[in-house]
């Protein structure tokens, strides 16, 4: 009689977690962090020969500087830069929540840098300084808020797929920042428009006032006020509340009377206006040009934020804080030991892919087994 076959048990086996207390997934989302920086300091080490100490203390450096106060030179321009990212990852938020995949924060912001640029170049030395700055805020919302709602309302009426759709509204935004940039260039032929109202009369004319003296502070300010707006918006309103249930089922919705295409085109106004308050920071109050960088790929990084926070806004202000301080420990590097700029964004990319990969082993436990025989037809066991 022919002996039977055997099989042998999978090595792996992955299986969905129950539902788990909190603080196990804030200790799995540590835990990966500190080893994507341990990966880091060996991968630095063995390619470059950098100190592995000198290279850990580098990266706490980079936002924390041992020998500046806490307010000193690093530590605002670090908050600017997460306040920058809570808002554009708050922007986007409402329209994961209805399962809208909106990937044109990038556009959108380009959009109001857009819209406020104009006001400041076409406004200035024509109606009082208080009206401009009135003027750039509306058209800033406007413009960043028309971004957002053409992609809603092919989505809502022609059924298209809002994520290409607003991906490719991304490259459409930058080039026509780059056709205004040239259009408006200063000096001729140098292809950028330079500080916008920087000399003569005109100096100053159509910029955010600054608060304290300090040029961040107006950002900071805003991004606080609008996280709070955001948690009440989503969780203790009706629209929040219709959000949730376009989100979770349509069927659900409409039997509910919720009207589904009112929602969707409701919601992209609004992300796509807080994309476009974002570049008015960024042009008027902050950098008072324009350019095709100046939202700096933050519109991708915000989408994970998002989804790193789990859609809650104040978990926003840990995860912007997590990436923006990973990010510029991954720069100072690169310039305190003069690596190529290069290296500094593999470095981001594998602190990144560890961070994702927190998620998976959140909702997924893997088991290792001894691998052994099992009868054909037979029952394996877990």
């Amino acid at each position: 009689m022919a002996k039977s076959e055997e099989k042998r048990e999978p090595l792996l086996h992955i299986s969905a977690r129950a539902p788990m207390p909190w603080y196990f997934s804030v200790a799995v989302r540590l835990s990966c962090i500190i080893v994507s920086l341990l990966f880091c300091t060996l991968l630095t080490w063995l390619i470059t020969g950098v100190d592995p100490i000198a290279f850990s203390v580098t990266v706490f450096q980079a936002s924390f500087p041992a020998k500046a106060a806490m307010f000193g030179i690093k530590f605002w321009p670090m908050l600017r830069d997460l306040s920058i990212l809570l808002l554009l990852a708050l922007a986007v938020t409402p329209a994961f929540r209805m399962r809208f995949w909106n990937i044109g924060a990038e556009g959108q912001t380009l959009m109001g840098c857009l819209g406020a640029a104009a006001c400041m170049k076409l406004l200035a030395g024509v109606i009082p300084n208080e009206w401009i700055i009135v003027c750039e805020v509306i058209a800033a919302l406007l413009a960043g808020a028309l971004w957002g709602l053409l992609p809603a309302i092919f989505k809502a009426h022609f059924g298209t797929n809002e994520t290409l759709f607003t991906l490719m509204m991304n490259y459409i935004a930058t080039q026509l920042v780059a056709f205004f940039c040239i259009l408006w260039e200063n000096p001729k032929g140098s292809g950028t428009i330079g500080i916008i109202n920087q000399n003569g009369a005109l100096r100053g004319m159509g910029w955010l006032p600054v608060i304290g003296g300090n040029k961040y502070l107006l950002t900071i300010i805003v991004a606080g006020a609008v996280t709070l707006l955001m948690y009440f918006y989503l969780y203790r309103s009706k629209q929040g509340f219709e959000l949730s249930v376009v989100g979770e089922s349509e069927r659900t919705a409409n039997y509910l009377g919720i009207k589904v295409r009112r929602v969707t085109i409701r919601t992209m106004i609004l992300s796509g206006a807080l994309c476009g308050l974002t570049g008015l920071l960024l042009t008027a109050g902050e950098n008072h040009t324009l350019t095709t960088t100046l939202a700096g790929g933050r519109g991708f990084t915000a989408v994970m934020v998002s989804w790193l926070a789990k859609f809650n806004p104040f978990i926003m202000i840990l995860a912007s804080f997590l990436l923006v301080f990973m990010e510029k420990g991954a720069g100072d590097i690169a310039t305190k030991f003069s690596l190529n700029k290069s290296f500094s964004e593999i470095l981001t990319g594998i602190i990144l892919f560890f961070i994702i990969a927190s998620d998976f082993f959140i909702r997924y436990k893997v088991r290792f087994r001894h691998g052994a025989k099992i009868p054909e037809g037979g029952v394996s066991r877990a």
